[in-house]
């Protein structure tokens, strides 16, 4: 019922900056406070949540990314961001954009992933 199309990752040096969009669409117009994150994946370990924002604005952010990420929303747009700042090789992974909302039960999206390659 909600569908997200991610982009920005790409290959970046140690220390510099990416941003991640995640775009949301649904064709129900009942669903309305989505609240969004990001989680990443890197290869051998599980996925782990990034960074999140509710539908209201609140955020939390991962310790591992404290001071250097920041999760932002454009309701207008229906767009969540990732500013991701002084990165490092450990943050190597597939970024994956999340949903979560209502519509009857509490359900859940996924965005398809987008690399993120962090080199030394």
């Amino acid at each position: 019922q909600v569908q997200l199309v991610e982009s920005g990752g790409g290959l970046v040096q140690a220390g510099g900056s990416l941003r991640l969009s995640c775009a949301a669409s649904s064709s129900i117009s009942s669903i309305t406070d989505i609240d969004m994150g990001w989680y990443r994946q890197a290869p051998g370990k599980q996925r782990e949540l990034v960074a999140g924002i509710t539908s209201g604005g609140s955020t939390n952010t991962a310790d591992s990314v404290k001071g250097r990420f920041t999760i932002s929303r454009d309701n207008a747009k229906n767009t969540v961001y990732l500013q991701m700042s002084t990165l490092k090789p450990e943050d190597t992974a597939v970024y994956y954009c999340n949903a979560d909302y209502w519509y009857g039960t509490k359900r859940s999206s996924w965005g398809q992933g987008t690399q993120v390659t962090v080199s030394s």
